[in-house]
């Protein structure tokens, strides 16, 4: 089932004031269209709280995690508040609805170690022969890409729509527009650096992408390498260097990224604005990891730890 007007008016809203990226717009309609679907004959802006507790049952029994079945509903929420705000609706369905409690999983995090082995197996594949030029230029891609990564942290979505100004303007730190529009400031290691221009001067030396305005650019649709496209060449690696597919993804070495300099003595409110973070929250997730090393730091120095 199409989804009316109101869920348009309501998704157009999202894109006008607050800036919602793409990923996020096609997730809301996602979610408003399986609403629609298990709704048959009735209009999502006509169903009551009866239906709502229904449809959130009905997830239970069709197997969805806690996590999502809270985020369908806090997608049901903003909309029939966006409702209530434009005199469509007079009251709030979802007001007296809860979401089941989410438990809080810690992230996959790859060790350092782990991730010296990928960087350095892709860059030992730079090295190598390669039958063709596009071959070349996809392994020195898949380099720069994970040098940038690991120095960063970047979503994998930012990374993969980097400007190439990024490498020629030779920079210690990258300007990165995040969720939302918000700008950020994010430091650049020198192997990243290197990386980045070796790619673009070896885009140049094939000719290649000339009139690109991408980093990483590709014939696509959207003009720049895709996430997905990223993430399967990144899962091939990983079984070349020896390590599960399933542990390793572009959001992995996100988490290594953060999960490493909170290791090393990063600041929470440093990682969180590095991260894109608009909430101290969202960072806290990594607390482990300074529970980890409190610990430690507690074994090694106090006097009576030994006893």
């Amino acid at each position: 089932m199409a989804i009316d007007y109101t869920c348009e008016s309501f998704l157009e809203m999202l894109t006008a004031e607050r800036g919602a990226a793409e990923n996020t717009l096609a997730g809301y309609r996602r979610d408003l269209e399986d609403f629609g679907e298990f709704l048959a004959d009735k209009k999502p802006a006509k169903a009551g709280t009866a239906d709502i507790a229904a449809y959130l049952s009905d997830l239970n029994d069709r197997g969805f995690a806690a996590t999502s079945q809270a985020r369908r509903l806090s997608a049901l929420k903003q909309y029939f508040k966006f409702l209530y705000a434009e005199g469509l609706r007079e009251d709030d369905p979802t007001r007296t609805l809860s979401a089941p409690k989410k438990r809080q999983s810690l992230p996959k995090v790859l060790s350092v170690d782990e991730v010296d082995r990928l960087i350095e197996a892709a860059r030992e594949m730079t090295q190598k022969s390669h039958k063709s030029a596009a071959e070349r230029l996809r392994c020195h891609r898949l380099y720069t890409l994970l040098e940038v990564l690991y120095a960063t942290g970047l979503r994998v979505s930012e990374l993969v729509s980097l400007p190439v100004t990024a490498a020629k303007r030779d920079a210690r730190l990258i300007e990165i527009r995040g969720k939302g529009g918000k700008e950020r400031l994010v430091p650049l290691s020198k192997a990243a650096q290197a990386a980045m221009r070796d790619y673009v001067g070896l885009r140049a030396a094939e000719g290649a992408y000339e009139k690109s305005p991408w980093l990483f650019p590709s014939h696509g649709e959207s003009g720049h390498f895709t996430r997905q496209a990223f993430g399967r060449d990144l899962k091939d690696l990983a079984v070349a260097t020896g390590l599960p597919a399933a542990k390793v993804s572009p959001h992995v070495l996100r988490h290594a990224f953060a999960s490493h300099l909170l290791q090393n003595g990063a600041d929470l409110r440093v990682v969180q604005q590095l991260l894109g973070h608009a909430d101290i929250s969202t960072t806290q997730i990594y607390t482990h990891v300074l529970d980890e090393r409190l610990r430690e730091l507690v074994e090694s120095a106090h006097p009576l730890a030994k006893r």
